[in-house]
């Protein structure tokens, strides 16, 4: 795991805006660093590397091909880069390894099958950037579910591309201004989906797409080498064929394989053990192939509504790992709350983010590398919201759509307009399709077309999303949130936290084996009686008892809305969201702004947009305070 920056165009001061942007992400890479530049200087790779694999010199990015052609700066890990070596080796197209990197492997990959059928060849999590010397080209790629973030964009005339947005941010020359066009869509989600940033001009690259740019990297072209729809498209369309007993079995299969690959490191490993399925089941397979035992790690909440570390002590008793534990106090949560903007770069709002970072500290101190249960969900219809959209849905067929229509202009712009909760369910009512009303699970809310001063023009999959693409209610919504949900929310919270304190995070259900896989099953393999889950939890209960994992789902939050109440953060948020602030940045509407917050502190209305605004708030605040210093320092 590190991380890569780099830019085209920026004689004049490369060798100090290299080392800035380098500087600015020494967490995803402590143990050392390193620069490339080409003959004109007008392409420049750098790179922060946390050591995994070849601990050595030998594995120093960026790196050089064997051609000296090609030069690499990446971010990941390919976990088949074995079998990729061997493949070389057999077609001789490789003789000799300078190391025992997987760096080299996949460069040397590259090389010999290009870019597209390269990559193709690998399995793993990466950002990778490339250059050709011969062809003066640039290549990004990120991996296809988008577990490594990678940046782009253009500040002044100069192409630049980073890990983290904060080094880009970082450059003395940056002036990009604020997105004003993504507001909407913050608002709405609590996150900026890609391919948007929230600034204008620098963009993220999506899953599964390569970026080429070439000399005088003035502009750039993508293209998709993997795609989860149309994955999702051809597995519905070649359905598993066997029972559900040989699904098990085949996912059982797929999972060791996959965990097997992602367990190789030359340093310390261990996972992240909540008392839920999917960890749960990670871990269990851990241990059923290791000769030792595995290391778990866990934290406890004081508060016993947010707290599962007591039935995980349980399950890491019942598998026989070495489990450590630790419970953190309110105290220990809102003292994260100050680090959120530095750690994220732009505005994010899920407020697991927090225990998300602790679990993550509290494991690096005693490894460096840990595997996670996420992607259970998203690929084995896990989240109960699935069911209830197909539920509401049913319901709503059963009225004319005529009829639906009248009340629900009724609701929203007639006499029963008064009350607030009518307006929300006239808007659910609006809904025309199955995915438009999980999309409306998040629009349908009365203030949102009130907070933001300009109308946003940025798309994004939930609205844009095509109607019964897969067959399927449940489908559909399972393909939603793995285009976007999952990627900018899900994965952005667990590479920044882990990454904030050098430690890599590895997704063993994100193999893309076992997403293809994923994809082949029916959704009666997958959901049953109000449960989902159902072949995952088939291949679990051959390790943990049934009775062990059936109870509630209480996911992994914190009671903010109790937090907000409190001295020290009511503070924090009441000045952050003073009303003559709000009006001086322009960036939303006041009075909205107001009527939010005295919603919530004086009647104990939620509503989550409340953290939404907090984190943007203190985002810009801490945004602001950086222009500060610079100004003072002359920098500007």
């Amino acid at each position: 795991m590190c991380g890569i920056a780099g830019f085209c165009n920026r004689q004049k001061s490369w060798k100090r805006d290299i080392a800035i942007m380098k500087d600015r992400m020494e967490h995803r890479g402590p143990d050392a660093e390193g620069t490339w530049v080409s003959d004109a200087e007008n392409v420049v790779l750098g790179h922060r590397r946390l050591s995994i694999l070849d601990l050595s010199p030998g594995g120093a990015q960026p790196m050089v091909s064997h051609s000296g052609r090609y030069v690499i700066a990446y971010n990941g890990e390919i976990y088949n880069y074995k079998e990729v070596e061997e493949k070389l080796r057999r077609e001789r197209k490789l003789t000799r390894l300078n190391g025992s990197s997987d760096t080299e492997v996949l460069l040397e990959a590259l090389e010999a099958y290009g870019v597209k059928e390269g990559i193709a060849l690998c399995k793993g999590m990466f950002a990778i950037a490339l250059y050709d010397k011969a062809e003066r080209e640039l290549w990004l790629l990120r991996d296809r579910v988008g577990e490594k973030p990678l940046y782009y964009g253009f500040v002044g005339s100069s192409f630049v591309f980073a890990s983290e947005i904060g080094c880009i941010t970082a450059l003395p020359d940056f002036r990009n201004p604020i997105n004003k066009d993504v507001l909407d869509i913050y608002m709405i989600h609590g996150y900026i989906p890609a391919p948007h940033s929230v600034y204008e001009g620098i963009f993220k690259l999506e899953p599964g797409k390569i970026l080429r740019t070439k000399a005088p990297y003035r502009e750039f072209t993508e293209e998709t080498y993997w795609s989860m729809a149309a994955v999702a498209k051809y597995g519905q369309e070649h359905l598993f064929a066997g029972t559900r007993q040989e699904a098990a079995e085949e996912l059982e299969r797929l999972l060791k394989n996959a965990i097997a690959g992602q367990m190789v490191a030359d340093v310390p490993l261990g996972a992240f053990l909540s008392a839920g399925i999917d960890s749960s089941t990670v871990v269990s397979l851990m241990q059923s192939m290791e000769g030792q035992k595995v290391r778990t790690f866990t934290i406890g909440m004081e508060d016993q509504a947010y707290d599962e570390a007591v039935i995980a002590g349980q399950i890491a008793a019942h598998l026989g790992t070495e489990h450590t534990e630790l419970y953190i106090s309110e105290k220990d949560a809102k003292e994260v709350i100050p680090l959120l903007p530095h750690m994220f770069g732009e505005p994010f709002a899920d407020s697991s983010q927090i225990p998300t970072y602790l679990v993550s500290k509290m494991t690096r101190e005693h490894v460096t590398v840990s595997l996670s249960g996420d992607g259970g969900d998203e690929l084995f219809c896990g989240y109960s919201t699935y069911a209830s959209v197909n539920g509401v849905w049913e319901k709503m067929q059963k009225v004319p759509a005529g009829l639906r229509r009248g009340i629900s202009r009724l609701m929203t712009d007639g006499f029963l307009s008064k009350k607030e909760s009518n307006v929300i369910r006239g808007m659910l009512l609006s809904a025309k399709t199955p995915e438009e009303l999980y999309a409306l699970s998040d629009l349908a809310e009365p203030f949102l077309g009130k907070l933001t001063k300009t109308p946003g023009k940025a798309g994004c999959i939930f609205t844009d999303y095509e109607s019964g693409f897969l067959p399927g209610v449940q489908n559909n919504l399972m393909l939603m949130d793995l285009l976007m949900y999952h990627p900018d929310d899900i994965l952005v919270k667990v590479d920044r936290t882990a990454m904030a304190v050098s430690l890599e995070s590895r997704v063993p259900m994100l193999d893309r084996d076992v997403v293809e896989f994923a994809w082949t099953l029916p959704v009666s393999m997958k959901w049953e009686n109000g449960v989902g889950k159902q072949v995952l939890r088939d291949v679990l209960y051959r390790y943990v008892p049934k009775e062990m994992m059936d109870r509630p789902k209480k996911g992994f939050s914190i009671p903010i809305q109790k937090w907000l109440k409190e001295p020290g953060l009511y503070e924090w948020a009441r000045d952050l969201l003073d009303e003559s602030k709000i009006r001086r940045e322009g960036y939303f509407d006041p009075q909205a702004v107001s009527r939010l917050w005295e919603d919530f502190w004086q009647r104990g209305i939620w509503r989550k947009q409340i953290w939404f605004l907090l984190q943007f708030e203190s985002w810009l605040k801490a945004k602001e305070a950086i222009g500060n210093v610079r100004k003072e320092s002359g920098k500007i």
